[in-house]
C-alpha cells in the first residue's frame, strides 16, 4: 500500500457544495422590510431617524455570528439550581452560563425593560423585542416581566418610586449579594400559578397574614410556576386575611433580598424541565410563613392590580411569536436562495416559492399587528381612550391568533430545509420547541377567548373602537368587506357564544390583520392574504396560495439578505 493511501488530507468524497452559507453578518432589523416599514409608519417623524438607527444597531448585533453563538450556548448549557452552599446554608440561587448574562446585558442596555422614559417607547421597545427574540427567546421572559411590572407597581406610588428606576434601568446588575437599593438595575419575576388552579388564579391557596408594618405581610404557600426565580423582586398573588377574617386575592411585592441585606424566605424547590425555553429558569417556589411582602393595590383586588402586568406581557407574547415567525421565514428563504435541486435554486421553483410566499404573508401579518398594538399601547399611555378601548378587544384576539399560528409556520419553515432543518445545528429545532410557549404563557387560547367575550359584554366601546380601526380599509378589498360583514353577523347572534368563542376571536384577528395589510402592505402581500385568509381560496397547509398570487415578489421581499 502506498504512503499516499494513509494521507490525512480531506477525502475527495467530502467536498462541501450546494450548502447555503450561515445566515450571519446581516442587519436583522433593516432586512425585515415589514418591520422596518411598520416602524417608519408609526413613529413620530421627529423621532423616526433616531429609532431606526437604534434598531439597526441592535439588528446588526442580532445578526452577528458572535451573538448567535451566545444563543446556542445559553440553550446547550441550561441553568442549574443550587439550593445550598458548601457549608449547608440555604441560598436558593440559579447559575447561568456566561452567554446568558451576555444576552441579558445587551437586552437590558437596548431598553427592553423600558418603554417608560422615551418617546414612542413601546413602539421602539416592541420592535427591538421582535429583533432580539430572533437571537434567543428564553431570556426574553425576564426582560418582559421586568418591563411589565412597572404599571402594576404604579398602583402604589411609594413602591413605584423605589422600584421603577431600577426596573427600567439600562444597566444589567445580576446577583443576590446585596439589596436592590444598592444595585444599578433590577429584574422582576412573577408568581401567580398554583398546581390546583392553573389559569383559575382565584383558586389560589397561598395566604398572606398582615404584619405590624403598614402594608406588610407574611406569605405562606406554593407556586407551581414562578418565572425567572433569580430575579430581584416578584409580583405574587395570595389570599390576604383581613381584620374581619375574610380573605381576598391580593397582589404583593416579594423581594429576594430584604432591605437590611438578608435573604427573604424564598425556597426554590426545583426547576422545571421544559419542552423549550431551555435557557430560562422556571421554578416551583415555597413561601414558609415568614416570607416578607408588601401589598400592591387594594386588598382583595389582586387580579385588577396585576392585570396591567398581564396586558403588557401578552403584548410581548404577540411580538415574541412574530419574532420567532420572522426568524423561521428568514432561515427558510435564505436556504432556498442558496440551495439548488433539479437544476434550479429552490427559490426559483414555483412550488417552493408558493410555500415561502405563504409563510411570508403570515409573518408579515403578525408583524404588522404587533406594531399596531405597540402604537396603541403608547397612545393609551398618553391618554388616548380610543386606542385604550381598541386594545381591550384587539390584544386578546392577537394573543390568541398570532401565537397559535407560530407553531405550524415554524414547522413548515423547518421542512423547507429538509433533513438539515431537523438537525439541531440548524437552529430550527430550537425554534420549533419554542413556538408553542407564547400560546400558553399569560393565558391559553381559551382564556384569551373568554377574556374577549367579557370585553364585548362589559366594554361596548371596545367593539366600537375595533370597528373604527378596521373600517379605515372599507371598500379597499371586497374579500375584507365580506369578512367584516360575516363578523358583524356573528356578533349579532351571541346565544351560546362561549362554545363558538374561538371561531369569533379568529375572525376578529384576521379582519384586523387584513385591514392593516390592505392599508399598508404591498398590494401583492395584501392580495394574497385577503384571497386566502379572508376569501377562502386556500388549502389546509402552507404553500396553497391561489393562481394569480405574485409569489415571486412576496417570497423575495422576505429574504433576509437581498
Amino acid at each position: 500500500m502506498s504512503a499516499s493511501a494513509h494521507s490525512h488530507g480531506p477525502a475527495a468524497t467530502h467536498t462541501v457544495v450546494n450548502q447555503p452559507p450561515p445566515l450571519a453578518g446581516h442587519d436583522v432589523f433593516t432586512a425585515d422590510r415589514a418591520l422596518a416599514e411598520a416602524v417608519a409608519r408609526h413613529a413620530a417623524p421627529e423621532h423616526a431617524d433616531g429609532i431606526r438607527a437604534e434598531l439597526s444597531e441592535l439588528g446588526r448585533a442580532a445578526g452577528s455570528a458572535e451573538v448567535q453563538d451566545w444563543g446556542r450556548q445559553a440553550n446547550e448549557c441550561p441553568p442549574a439550581l443550587r439550593t445550598h452552599d458548601r457549608f449547608g446554608h440555604r441560598i436558593d440561587e440559579v447559575d447561568f452560563h456566561p452567554a446568558w448574562h451576555r444576552l441579558m446585558e445587551r437586552g437590558v442596555a437596548a431598553g427592553l425593560t423600558d418603554s417608560w422614559s422615551r418617546p414612542d417607547g413601546q413602539l421602539r421597545r416592541s420592535a427591538a423585542f421582535l429583533v432580539w427574540t430572533q437571537v434567543e427567546a428564553g431570556h426574553m421572559c425576564p426582560l418582559s416581566m421586568t418591563h411589565a411590572a412597572v404599571p402594576a407597581l404604579r398602583r402604589e406610588p411609594e413602591l413605584a418610586a423605589e422600584w421603577e428606576p431600577l426596573l427600567s434601568s439600562h444597566t444589567y446588575d445580576f446577583g443576590l449579594d446585596r439589596p436592590a437599593s444598592a444595585k444599578a438595575g433590577a429584574l422582576s419575576g412573577m408568581g401567580m400559578t398554583e398546581k390546583q388552579g392553573g389559569s383559575d388564579v382565584r383558586a389560589n391557596t397561598t395566604t398572606a397574614q398582615p404584619l405590624a408594618g403598614d402594608g406588610e405581610y407574611a406569605l405562606r404557600g406554593h407556586k407551581w410556576f414562578c418565572s425567572a426565580p433569580m430575579s430581584d423582586v416578584f409580583l405574587v398573588l395570595a389570599q390576604a386575611s383581613s381584620a374581619t377574617g375574610e380573605e381576598g386575592l391580593t397582589c404583593f411585592l416579594v423581594p429576594r433580598v430584604l432591605p437590611d441585606g438578608t435573604r427573604n424566605a424564598f425556597r426554590i424547590q426545583r426547576l422545571k424541565d421544559k419542552l423549550g425555553n431551555r435557557s430560562n429558569a422556571s421554578s416551583e417556589v415555597e413561601f414558609d410563613g415568614t416570607t416578607w411582602a408588601r401589598r400592591v393595590g387594594e386588598e382583595g383586588r389582586g387580579v385588577a392590580t396585576i392585570i396591567e402586568m398581564v396586558a403588557a406581557t401578552r403584548l410581548d407574547c404577540v411580538t415574541g411569536s412574530a419574532g420567532l415567525m420572522r426568524q423561521a421565514v428568514a432561515q427558510a428563504a435564505h436556504h432556498a436562495a442558496h440551495r439548488a435541486a433539479f437544476g434550479r435554486e429552490l427559490l426559483d421553483q414555483p412550488l417552493m416559492r408558493n410555500v415561502l410566499a405563504d409563510l411570508a404573508v403570515e409573518s408579515e401579518a403578525a408583524t404588522a399587528l404587533a406594531m399596531r398594538l405597540a402604537t396603541a399601547y403608547d397612545a393609551a399611555a398618553a391618554g388616548d381612550e380610543q386606542d385604550r378601548a381598541l386594545l381591550r378587544l384587539a390584544l386578546p384576539a392577537a394573543k390568541y391568533w398570532v401565537t397559535k399560528r407560530c407553531v405550524p409556520l415554524v414547522g413548515e419553515a423547518l421542512e423547507c430545509l429538509g433533513g438539515n432543518g431537523y438537525v439541531e445545528e440548524s437552529g430550527m429545532p430550537r425554534l420549533l420547541r419554542e413556538s408553542p410557549l407564547n400560546s400558553i404563557w399569560e393565558g391559553s387560547g381559551n382564556v384569551q377567548s373568554l377574556d374577549l367575550l367579557r370585553a364585548l359584554q362589559r366594554s361596548p366601546q371596545s367593539l366600537d373602537a375595533f370597528l373604527v380601526e378596521i373600517g379605515q380599509a372599507r371598500g379597499a378589498d371586497h374579500r375584507l368587506d365580506g369578512a367584516v360583514k360575516d363578523v358583524l353577523s356573528e356578533l349579532g347572534d351571541l346565544e351560546g357564544m362561549e362554545g363558538r368563542a374561538r371561531r369569533l376571536v379568529e375572525r376578529l384577528a384576521l379582519v384586523l390583520q387584513g385591514s392593516l395589510l390592505v392599508r399598508f402592505a404591498p398590494p401583492e402581500v395584501a392580495d394574497a392574504f385577503c384571497a386566502t385568509r379572508l376569501g377562502g381560496d386556500w388549502g389546509h397547509a402552507f404553500g396553497t396560495l391561489p393562481k394569480g398570487a405574485d409569489t415571486e415578489a412576496v417570497a423575495r421581499r422576505a429574504l433576509p439578505v437581498p
